[in-house]
C-alpha cells in the first residue's frame, strides 16, 4: 500500500499572490515570520526588576521553615494495600502485590512507622 501525502495550505508570508504558501520554502517562510512576531525580547528596562523580584520570593520560600508533614496511620496504609490489584506486576522492590494484601497487623504498623520517619526526616532511601 502507497503512503499518500497530503499537501495542507499553510498562509504565506505577506505579499504572496493568493495568500497560500505552497512549497516547503514558502512553508518555512510564513512559521518564521509568524514566531518573530509571537516572540519579541523583553524590554530592557524590565529585566533586572523581573530578575530582583524572582530572587527576592525565592530567597524568602528558602528562608521560611518547611511547616510539618502530614503523618501516615495504619487505616490509610490499609486502604493502600486494599487498592492494590492482584494481576499487576510487582514494584522495583520485588514484592507482589498478592504478598502485600497478606501482611500481617504488626507488619503495617512497621511499614506505618518507616513512612512517617521518612516524611519527618526528608531522607527519601533510594531504590
Amino acid at each position: 500500500m502507497a503512503k499518500r501525502v497530503m499537501r495542507v495550505p499553510t498562509p504565506s508570508p505577506s505579499g504572496h499572490p493568493g495568500g497560500i504558501a505552497l512549497s516547503d520554502s514558502e512553508k518555512t517562510e510564513a512559521l518564521a515570520n509568524t514566531l518573530e512576531t509571537q516572540f519579541q525580547p523583553v524590554a530592557g528596562h524590565s529585566v533586572p526588576a523581573v530578575i530582583e523580584m524572582a530572587d527576592v520570593a525565592l530567597r524568602s520560600y528558602f528562608q521560611t521553615p518547611a511547616s510539618e508533614p502530614k503523618l501516615t496511620n495504619p487505616d490509610e496504609v490499609h486502604e493502600a494495600i486494599r487498592g492494590l490489584r492482584v494481576g499487576k506486576a510487582p514494584c522495583p522492590n520485588g514484592i507482589p502485590n498478592r504478598a502485600l494484601k497478606h501482611l500481617p497487623q504488626r507488619a503495617v504498623f512497621l511499614l506505618v512507622r518507616i513512612f512517617n520517619a521518612i516524611l519527618l526526616t526528608h531522607h527519601f532511601p533510594s531504590l
